[in-house]
């Protein structure tokens, strides 16, 4: 494959709702969790206040402040223990996601994975997947001090793969995730898998909303970087 002019100086991708479909089961044991320490929660607001979002402040926001770290530590293990369980058998990556990273890896394009989720949840994502030869680090919630949507998590992932931040592009699902992405100066495609086209429209500053990675190409990325037409963001594809 031949690509000419300048490529992205790397792509970098957020994990849940983005390498695999994994918030549905987030969500569940969220709504488990929840149910058995009897605290009540609105399932319409409950995407936006735990997708995206670093175990702590979910767990702050529906526990109270008064939780210690040692309090949190030991429910964030036993939540993920219990996701991992349940997500192996249906761990896939999204559509069109090998392809890209299998092109991106033969033009010599340098990737990582910058999740909010705790090490343990992406090393086992990345390894059942078998993606882990694509990544070259994977940067975690349990390594920054400010949660998305503080920009901490790519800068500190740009840092490592030696690059800078506005010559990086960012796969992002949520909102907190493209304000993270946008706040660190980086080009950021929102797939439309855990909020609609629509919301992420309306509510982020996304370069470019996608269904999924299908049809996408290392050229594509590039023409991010290209003068755009209208400073508003815009969507390829049907909404979900």
């Amino acid at each position: 494959m031949s690509v000419h002019g300048p490529l992205p100086a790397a792509v970098i991708f957020d994990m849940d709702g983005v390498l695999v479909d994994s918030n549905p089961f987030h969500l569940r044991k969220w709504v488990d969790l929840l149910h058995e320490h009897r605290i009540p929660f609105n399932p319409d607001d409950l995407p936006q206040q735990i997708l995206g979002q670093r175990n702590d402040t979910a767990f702050r926001f529906f526990f109270g402040t008064q939780l210690s770290e040692a309090e949190i530590q030991r429910l964030s293990e036993e939540l993920e223990e219990r996701f991992r369980k349940v997500f192996r058998p249906h761990a896939a990556p999204l559509p069109g996601l090998a392809a890209l990273l299998a092109e991106c890896h033969s033009v010599g394009i340098p990737m990582a994975v910058a999740s909010s989720a705790m090490t343990k949840n992406v090393e086992f994502i990345v390894d059942v997947l078998g993606f882990r030869p694509y990544f070259r680090c994977l940067v975690t919630g349990d390594e920054v001090t400010h949660p998305k949507p503080h920009p901490e998590i790519y800068f500190k992932t740009a840092a490592k793969l030696g690059v800078m931040p506005a010559a990086c592009v960012t796969f992002e699902d949520s909102f907190v995730g493209v304000e993270a992405a946008k706040g660190a100066g980086m080009k950021c495609i929102a797939i439309a898998s855990t909020f609609s086209a629509e919301e992420l429209r309306e509510r982020t500053g996304a370069d470019l909303i996608v269904p999924n990675f299908a049809g996408l190409s290392p050229g594509m990325l590039r023409e991010l970087f290209l003068p755009r037409r209208s400073s508003a963001s815009h969507s390829r594809g049907k909404s979900p």
